[in-house]
């Protein structure tokens, strides 16, 4: 019955919903794009070109580790701490290393993709150590200890490096590591960083050849400059110990953001002391930077890196912090060194005036606002040198959680369009807001921009096939970042994505700043490719697929915006872009900022703005056919105006500002009509639909008249045209617009959603059939097609639950639940897209995409491979032929693994599954051996006679004999050898006692007696008394006897 009033009141005659029933409706956890929380640590693997992030556990989910490939590839490692997070990783060969904020070391295998093992160590571990040649981890712990983890035995290593700190400074009962580093060229090698400072152990000598104390005598400045401490001796703590590429020096950061290099080869002297700014901090009476006196506060030290190019000579050193809190420009330093002075013919002063003055120093620039506490470099193919050997990138870690990508050494900005990761885009910098567009296949897989690019960071990993769904219409995600950066890609649906490169559009360029550059909404075309682009600041912006005919040259000086008109931006174009999405026309209408826009497929495009205009442009021009507000829209109309039925308009009193919230366009026939036309919705935030019909003019023009209205009980969030005889969407599309011209009608009905209610009605004035919502709200709506079973209207609701419901009774088929997987708190920044797919946020930078007609399955886990075995690790460097030939002794990786494993090192469950394995075959040969010969055997004895039989028999007996008295001949002559072995061993003690070398008598000969159970006995007497029975059993073994008395 509510079925046939319903459809009565919306003029839907059939049941479009007939097909659809509870079953079909249930949750499959699709895929995740983004991070769960905020970065904590980055690590990359030149050999295998991989990328890994750790996050840290909050609210949102917990601590896990990301490993990103080429394109989509995508691997989750969950940490086996519960409630830690990831404090550092490291790749070593096969294997990733991860050490959790409790302490806890986690050995993932690359190749497996899971956990190997983890192991909590004594104490607190506050440094990590790994080289892809070793096999072990070193681990620093809070103590001062340094302990050695075998990753190949998967158990702790009997090596350990007490505090080596005491033997400076007795006083030093604790001294934490906070960081260890093995020499570049000799792995023998470790430099050790304390808190109280740094020292150089040797693992061949077993003992530490350097230390390096650091200490500000009175009158110096010291990093800080810190006037009221100027007349004391300060020893500030160490931050990081780092290597020159070669092994010659000694870089160590402090907490007052010194920077000290020392020498390692002769005396271990401290060569300069210095800031970002200033030089000879540790000086007496040495001057400052500060500006009129004032001491400026710095920033900590937060990682230092010496980076080697091609030629490990040629240095520079990236530094993160230690610059001043009133520095204008905030990022990371640089420091260009040059090529290192020769050391055997470079004096003392040459090497300082080296550091106190870099071939070069920059800033490379990061957001304002944003504090660089960590980076991550990108090596071009070694992984040695600490991961440091000619980078071509670094990956900047904000304190927010954010990342950069800078070039190296030029610092210029790296876009992660097609160079990183989609998910690792959202927080590049952070995604603010998503919408999904439908697109068919061919356009679709047409829409690849060319684009300039340097080296692509991420070449690893290998994607296995997955099925095709060819017909089907691809969703196109849009995410608007922090940066005013929209970008567009494929989000698929656990097919094979034909298309996975990623479209970006800069919309601080073409709107002609980057200060405050804030998309509130967007809307794409996908049958036509284009994409509109509302601005909190007012403007509108369309992007059109084009060509860009100056790539690679700066445009222009740009023309300023035109206000209330349209402005042809087509020459805002980026230089890298040749082909791709391009600025078309700006409509600045400076009446606030926009609240909805949409981008229709057959050239129109309308905009709302919050101070209640309302504009449409037929982009054929560009021209702006429609200009007018929400309280014009019925001037004159016999039944009243917008105005008169709100109580007033703008400045009346007692009303309410009203704006555009919703709008679309359709193709449909109007209740007072008997041909279709072009339809423009527009929903209203007090809750008026009001509908304008678009028309072509004499002059081949279109013209915009308007239409009518409806009045709802709430705010307008989402319209949807329907086709009312088939449930099929009746959106204006380049198919209908052409089926104009022969009389195409379409019966359409308009489905709008308000937080409180749904509404079935006629266009443009017919109030049609509605329900209301008692118990909860609606966040998010759309209507949702199931294969060809029936349409319904899907709605995200408050209590987190997704709620499916009839055209036209209105009826709730089915109820699931999502806040399981999306967060309800974002539920309206989610969307409900036709194929009954949901794209909505997680946490802050992760979104998930679900399909409501699943079958209950979770998220499934990544079946790409991610590890190459034929990607070999190059050699690691060596020392130099000179220091070979002068006597500098090399310890190779293999020594290593004596001198941490030691001799008693257990065999690893690789060589005792290789052993079982050769065992296992050697057992199933020896029975194929034993099978076949058997058989052949039989075979023969069923071919044989009797008397064949009895002459077998015989010669078998009389072969067995024959072995028996081989036996008995071999062992009298074993016996007779044994006995002359022994009468020479008697001759020979005669003669060294003779001479005095021995006073042993043995007993002679005689005395030897062979039992008859084939053991020999002898009795020798020696000096004490003392008698050996020697036996031989088979030749393989001798016992000895000592009895009571002589």
């Amino acid at each position: 019955m509510a079925h046939l009033l319903r459809g009565k009141q919306a003029g839907i005659q059939a049941d479009l919903s007939a097909g659809l029933d509870s079953s079909l409706f249930n949750i499959d956890d699709i895929t995740r794009y983004g991070v769960n929380s905020q970065t904590s640590c980055l690590a990359y693997d030149p050999v295998q070109s991989l990328l890994a992030a750790g996050t840290k556990a909050s609210q949102y989910g917990p601590g896990q580790i990301y490993v990103f490939g080429r394109n989509r590839i995508q691997v989750t490692l969950q940490i086996p701490t519960r409630g830690a997070s990831v404090q550092t990783l490291q790749f070593c060969a096969d294997k990733l290393i991860c050490l959790d904020t409790k302490h806890v070391i986690s050995i993932f295998s690359l190749e497996l993709k899971r956990l190997i093992t983890s192991h909590s160590p004594p104490g607190a571990v506050t440094a990590l150590c790994t080289d892809p040649m070793l096999d072990y981890a070193l681990l620093g712990v809070e103590t001062g200890d340094v302990l050695a983890f075998d990753l190949d035995r998967e158990n702790m290593a009997p090596f350990k490096i007490p505090l080596l700190w005491q033997e400076i400074d007795p006083r030093a009962r604790v001294s934490p590591i906070v960081s260890l580093q093995l020499h570049p060229r000799d792995v023998g090698r470790l430099l050790i960083g304390y808190t109280h400072g740094a020292a150089i152990y040797s693992f061949k000598l077993n003992k530490a050849t350097r230390f390096f104390p650091y200490e500000v005598p009175k009158g110096a400045p010291g990093g800080d400059g810190d006037p009221s401490a100027i007349n004391m001796v300060r020893t500030p703590k160490l931050i990081q110990a780092v290597w020159h590429p070669t092994g010659t020096f000694v870089m160590t950061g402090h907490e007052d953001s010194s920077i000290v290099f020392w020498d390692t080869v002769k005396d271990g002297r401290m060569l300069m002391a210095r800031t970002l700014t200033d030089t000879n901090i540790a000086t007496h009476g040495a001057a400052t930077g500060a500006m009129g006196g004032t001491m400026a506060v710095k920033e900590p030290l937060f990682r230092l890196a010496w980076c080697a190019n091609q030629d490990p000579e040629d240095t520079a050193i990236l530094i993160a912090g230690g610059a001043s809190t009133q520095s204008p420009t905030k990022g990371l330093t640089l420091f260009e060194m040059g090529r290192t002075p020769v050391y055997a013919t470079s004096s003392w002063e040459a090497f300082t005036n080296y550091f106190e003055s870099p071939k070069r120093q920059r800033i490379l620039p990061t957001p304002p606002g944003a504090e660089v506490v960590n980076f991550c470099l990108v090596p071009r193919s070694s992984p040695h040198f600490s991961g440091a050997h000619d980078p071509i990138a670094a990956i900047a870690l904000l304190s927010s959680g954010e990342l950069l990508t800078l070039t190296f050494p030029s610092g210029m900005p790296i876009s992660p369009t097609n160079q990183l990761h989609i998910s690792l885009s959202l927080v590049h910098p952070f995604v603010k807001r998503i919408d999904v567009a439908q697109a068919g296949r061919e356009k679709w897989l047409g829409l690849q921009e060319r684009r300039q690019q340097g080296p692509t960071i991420l070449n690893g990993g290998a994607e296995l096939p997955r099925h095709m769904r060819r017909y089907e219409r691809r969703s196109i995600v849009q995410t608007v970042h922090a940066d005013g950066t929209i970008r567009l890609w494929d989000s698929g649906f656990v097919d094979e994505i034909e298309n996975p490169k990623v479209l970006q559009v800069d919309v601080g360029r073409a709107v002609g700043h980057y200060e405050n550059v804030d998309v509130r909404c967007t809307s794409l075309a996908g049958e036509s490719g284009e994409l509109a682009v509302g601005m909190r600041s007012g403007e509108l912006i369309v992007f059109r697929w084009g060509v860009n005919k100056n790539a690679g040259r700066e445009p222009p000086q740009a023309r300023p915006n035109q206000p209330g008109a349209l402005t042809d931006v087509t020459d805002r174009l980026e230089p890298a872009l040749s082909e791709g999405l391009i600025p078309f026309t700006l409509l600045d209408q400076q009446n606030g900022p926009v609240t909805a826009v949409r981008m229709s497929e057959i050239g129109f495009v309308a905009a709302g703005f919050e101070g209640g205009s309302i504009a449409v442009i037929d982009l054929r021009g560009p021209a702006v056919i429609y200009s007018s507000s929400v309280y014009d829209f019925s001037k004159g109309h016999s039944k009243g105006s917008i105005r008169r039925r709100m109580g007033g308009g703008a400045g009346g009193g007692g009303s309410k500002p009203e704006w555009a919230t919703h709008m679309d366009f359709s193709i449909m026939t109007l209740e007072s009509d008997d041909y279709s036309s072009i339809l423009l919705h527009v929903g209203t935030n007090l809750g008026h639909l009001a509908t304008l019909q678009i028309v072509p003019d004499a002059s081949g023009r279109y013209t915009v008249q308007y239409a009518g209205f409806v009045a709802l009980d709430n705010k307008i969030m989402h319209i949807a045209p329907i086709n009312a005889d088939n449930g099929h969407t009746a959106r204006a599309s380049q198919n209908s617009m052409a089926a104009l011209r022969n009389g195409l009608r379409v019966n359409g009905a308009l489905v709008a959603v308000t937080p409180t209610s749904i509404h079935l009605c006629k266009a443009a004035t017919s109030k049609g059939a509605h329900k209301s919502f008692d118990s909860y709200f609606c966040d998010k709506a759309g209507v949702v097609r199931y294969q060809d079973q029936g349409h319904a209207i899907v709605g995200l609701f408050g209590d987190g639950s997704a709620r499916a419901f009839s055209i036209p009774a209105l009826r709730e088929i089915a109820s699931v639940k999502v806040s399981g997987v999306l967060d309800v708190r974002r539920f309206s920044d989610a969307v409900v897209t036709p194929t009954g797919h949901i794209m909505g946020f997680v946490g802050p930078s992760e979104m998930a995409l679900i399909n409501i007609f699943g079958t209950g399955e979770s998220l499934l886990h990544s079946h790409d491979k991610i590890f190459n075995p034929e990607a070999l690790i190059p050699p690691r460097p060596t020392i130099s032929n000179v220091q070979w030939i002068t006597g500098t002794q090399y310890v190779t990786p293999a020594d290593m693994d004596i001198l941490i494993g030691g001799p008693n090192r257990p065999p690893s469950k690789r060589m005792l599954d290789q052993a079982r394995s050769d065992e296992q075959q050697r057992r199933a040969a020896d029975r194929n051996a034993a099978s076949s010969s058997s058989s052949a055997a039989n075979v023969a004895q069923q071919d044989e006679g009797y008397w064949a039989y009895m002459q077998r028999q015989i010669n078998e007996r009389t072969e067995k004999l024959g072995f028996a008295g081989d036996n008995m001949e071999n062992l009298e002559q074993n016996s007779q050898n044994w006995l002359n072995d022994v009468n020479k061993f008697v001759a020979k003690q005669k003669r060294n006692a003779a001479t005095g070398q021995a006073a042993a008598v043995i007993a002679r000969s005689s005395d030897l007696t062979i039992a008859p159970h084939r053991v020999i006995t002898a009795t020798i007497s020696t000096s004490p008394h003392a008698s050996l029975r020697a036996s031989e059993r088979d030749r393989q073994c001798i016992v000895i006897d000592l009895p009571e008395k002589h």
